[in-house]
């Protein structure tokens, strides 16, 4: 959610004027019985603190003595109306069932918890409620993933293309200047990627005023979440499971979420088609990864659906242990690698030494299946989402009339810093454009008044730094009343919406054994954020209801 346009200015941190609730449980041993009703959502007495600091003991209540509120609470945009003992409720059942079914990640205040597993947990940060969604859109934006995975695909096999509409960005940005280097020995070589792996995550926001869905950004590597958003998903529907008729919703409106099975499925495909059976599957990590449980979900489902063995190494431990033998295969720690799965590698802090590009060459050099191929990575840069913008450009890698009319209908408006007249437009009035670099993750984009101070700065140096950002029209989507948990803590606030769109493609040489929407990502955050991310601690992981 890094690229997100949200236009207000408050701040995800509780203010005396956010309402926020302190949960912890006053009996720390339940019983077997208490265990039992607890997987059932039959809530405990707990404690609950205010911002006035008065403490409040809290009877046990069933959900069925809020009948009275049941009547006013009808729709999802009331959700700071539902009564202050039911609140605590939910929010007591849901921090419980997300302990029970590994909804976690690292608690970044203890300092191992990003290198040892089960150490340092906390719950993943969570909004209590699904966000509504419009069913049209939500079909919209599953039909199109399809399309896009086609033509990343497309695009990936145009290596002219791709060097061509990177050459400025590769002046102004050493990172991605990096990348194309390692691209261009490819090319140079005659590396050809016959078995071709992409996991991809479509981003989109509803604009207000428009109505129209629209691309946020197209992520082709490194996707997070497809193993947490399923467990939110399953989360939100047995919360409305047990309180949908005092809250007025119905649990079916949340669409299933099947993205780590999906992901897992497709990754096992690579590696059959790789046809190494004593190969395995390389989880590409960070030394520091407090979001690896997300992760492991797709390890477990990868040996337990698939009986497909996993290795997790960062950048630095593959080039130590990593040998390409002369027939192409790699070898890391002793293991035959099939696939290469990047869950690091596209941020320049993956790359502190030359030891990380020796490895990402390495593993580009090998016959293992990536995902994503350097080229893929390329893809989704914000340079190449900002030329495929541009007027006649899809139908170089598109056939179809009808599909290069679907995507150029959720396609915002996106310019590069040569057209003199964007820039100029963006200085006068900054508030409506979003500066990007060419990075992943959030915390990156330039946003309101800074977006005039960046662009007048790169005008008066003159240098070609200016290759590395894009302008992009800046999305005003609609703000809801959101109810969010972080670190125990609830508290109201209004948000807005992101929505992420898992896709999965898998080719070998002429035949597509694989192109699918696998499921989803929804990231809701305070309305007031500019940038977005639930691992950079913008946003949390959310789920939709459709209407």
């Amino acid at each position: 959610m890094g690229s997100s346009h949200s236009s207000r200015s408050l701040s995800l941190t509780p203010t005396h004027s956010t309402k926020h609730f302190y949960f912890s449980p006053s009996k720390l041993y339940p019983n077997q019985n208490q265990i039992r009703n607890l997987i059932n959502f039959k809530s405990h007495p707990f404690l609950c603190s205010s911002s006035s600091s008065q403490v409040l003991p809290l009877k046990c209540s069933k959900a069925g003595e809020f009948d009275t509120q049941a009547k006013s609470l009808r729709t999802m945009a009331d959700v700071h109306g539902i009564d202050r003992e039911l609140l605590q409720e939910m929010v007591y059942d849901a921090l419980v069932w997300s302990s029970l079914h590994g909804l976690v990640v690292g608690d970044k205040s203890v300092k191992r918890s990003g290198e040892v597993p089960g150490v340092g947990l906390s719950h993943s940060p969570i909004a209590l409620l699904p966000g509504l969604f419009p069913g049209t859109h939500w079909n919209q934006a599953c039909e199109l993933s399809s399309i896009f995975n086609e033509l990343v695909d497309r695009v990936s096999m145009d290596g002219k293309f791709l060097q061509e509409s990177l050459s400025r960005t590769k002046k102004g940005d050493a990172f991605t200047s990096r990348l194309l280097d390692i691209h261009s020995k490819m090319l140079q070589i005659g590396k050809k990627e016959e078995i071709r792996l992409g996991l991809h995550r479509s981003d989109y926001m509803l604009d207000d005023k428009t109505k129209l869905l629209l691309q946020v950004e197209l992520n082709t590597i490194s996707c997070s979440f497809p193993g947490l958003s399923c467990l939110v998903s399953e989360l939100h529907r047995a919360l409305l499971g047990e309180y949908g008729k005092v809250l007025g919703l119905d649990y079916r409106n949340v669409p299933e979420n099947y993205a780590a099975n999906h992901f897992a499925d497709v990754l096992a495909k690579a590696w059959i088609e790789y046809n190494d059976p004593s190969a395995v599957i390389l989880f590409v990590v960070q030394a520091e990864e407090r979001n690896m449980y997300d992760q492991h979900w797709l390890s477990v489902n990868l040996r337990k659906r698939h009986n497909v063995k996993t290795l997790r190494k960062t950048l630095a431990e593959i080039d130590r242990e990593g040998v390409l033998r002369s027939d192409g295969k790699l070898i890391v720690d002793g293991q035959a690698i099939a696939v290469v799965y990047f869950r690091a590698g596209y941020t320049p802090r993956d790359y502190p030494s030359e030891s990380e590009w020796r490895a990402r060459l390495l593993m580009e050099q090998s016959s293992a299946v990536k995902c994503p191929s350097i080229s893929y990575h390329l893809v989704g840069t914000k340079k190449i989402q900002q030329e495929l913008a541009r007027p006649n450009v899809l139908e170089r890698f598109l056939d179809s009339e009808d599909d290069i009319a679907k995507i150029r209908k959720c396609f915002a408006g996106l310019w590069s810093l040569d057209d003199q007249d964007i820039v100029n437009k963006a200085i006068e009035t900054p508030e409506l454009f979003v500066m990007k670099p060419q990075r992943e993750g959030g915390g990156n984009n330039i946003y309101g008044d800074d977006v005039r101070e960046a662009l007048l700065r790169l005008q008066k140096e003159g240098s070609e730094e200016d290759g590395a950002y894009i302008l992009m029209q800046r999305i005003f989507p609609s703000v809801s009343p959101t109810i969010f948990v972080r670190d125990g803590i609830c508290h109201k606030d209004h948000a807005v919406s992101e929505l992420g769109i898992f896709g999965a493609y898998l080719r070998n040489k002429d035949k597509v054994i694989v192109n699918e929407q696998s499921g989803y990502l929804m990231r809701t955050k305070v309305s007031s954020s500019n940038e977005g991310g639930v691992a950079a601690g913008f946003a949390v992981l959310d789920s939709i209801y459709l209407t």
